[in-house]
């Protein structure tokens, strides 16, 4: 079966074709500038237009969702009823669900009578139990608002777990993996028994972690406190505590850990400011999470830095699980989230409920 895997952005389209049950990789690329100015793809159906000229014979079509709420709690094959719920939780994720759902819709009418499935990244964090996910805000509000953590990340978390036990060569429902995406964005879960239990990631993906330009956990009452020091609308706060934080905001320099590292091997003191909080929020949320599943049998590094920068998991794992008897495996494994989409995708299709 030939699966298209697309992750549908506000101006570009990634694609992966896999040939499934082999997983056979065959095809894969992006079209961008989506809608820009100058730009001869004015939207998605022409984008879309343009992979399926690249890719022969689709079977079947899998897209990544970021946001499906409480409402989706697994990979669903999509119809009239699923849009609607999708284009509902658009309020949750106004920068990607309404791209998400761009795609889908651009797919109905290019790819008439062919499937296709939605694969959330909160759906992998519905396992979380309430009191991981309920805020200490009144009742009322998750209740009518639907204000929780939902957690972010969650194909990619899933998929590197998943790795893990098939490297560790033991069955996902006898371990308990702490798994690091860390990129320009980053977020942690703690994986027990197969399960996420909890994750850094909120209410949107702006809790947890210093990221590239994120801020990260601050104390709430810090944003009217700067809104009313400078003078600020919602709009441009939120512009600073998401784009003009984390590592750039700190270092003042970049949120690419690479540059960050050379300046600060030169001496420039913000740039290792920048890294020494990176690295220290880390620790914390994995020393909470192995307390939380009262141990850890392996710990797995993903995503951008967490792959390719070896000196900052080694100043993360330096004395972290000294107090332990058992010592956790550390594993680097490259994520691939189309790849777990079009698994999930395929089984759906398949009838396998186990996804």
């Amino acid at each position: 079966m030939k699966i298209l895997v697309i992750n549908s952005g506000s101006s570009s389209i990634k694609y992966k074709l896999f040939a499934l049950p082999e997983e056979q990789d065959i095809a894969k690329g992006i079209i961008e500038h989506i809608g820009e100015k100058g730009s001869q793809i004015k939207d998605h159906y022409t984008g879309l237009k343009i992979v399926l000229g690249r890719v022969k014979r689709v079977d079947l079509v899998g897209h990544r969702v970021v946001h499906g709420a409480e409402k989706f709690k697994k990979p669903t094959l999509i119809n009239a009823p699923v849009i609607r719920e999708i284009r509902q939780c658009c309020e949750l994720a106004p920068l990607h669900n309404p791209a998400n759902l761009a795609g889908i819709l651009a797919c109905k009418k290019l790819l008439p009578g062919i499937r296709q499935v939605a694969v959330f990244d909160t759906a992998f964090h519905q396992t979380l139990p309430d009191y991981a996910y309920i805020y200490g805000l009144p009742y009322e509000f998750y209740k009518r608002f639907g204000i929780r953590k939902y957690g972010f990340h969650g194909t990619s978390h899933q998929y590197v777990a998943h790795e893990a036990a098939r490297r560790l060569n033991k069955p996902m429902s006898k371990l308990k993996i702490i798994t690091c995406h860390l990129g320009n964005g980053c977020s942690i879960t703690a994986v027990d028994k197969g399960r996420s239990i909890d994750t850094s990631m909120g209410f949107t993906p702006l809790e947890g972690l210093i990221m590239g330009t994120r801020c990260g956990d601050i104390d709430p009452a810090l944003v009217t406190y700067i809104m009313h020091k400078k003078k600020l609308s919602i709009f441009q706060v939120d512009n600073i505590l998401n784009k003009a934080s984390g590592l750039k905001g700190i270092s003042g320099i970049s949120n690419d850990m690479r540059i960050l590292e050379s300046k600060a091997r030169s001496g420039d003191k913000r740039a290792k400011l920048a890294i020494d909080i990176f690295i220290y929020r880390i620790k914390k949320y994995i020393g909470a999470y192995a307390a939380i599943m009262a141990g850890c049998d392996a710990l797995v590094f993903t995503g951008g830095i967490g792959e390719n920068q070896r000196r900052i998991r080694e100043e993360i794992c330096k004395g972290i699980f000294s107090h332990l008897k058992k010592k956790p495996k550390i594993l680097v494994i490259p994520t691939d989230e189309e790849l777990m989409i079009a698994r999930q995708a395929y089984q759906i299709i398949k009838g396998n409920k186990n996804v």
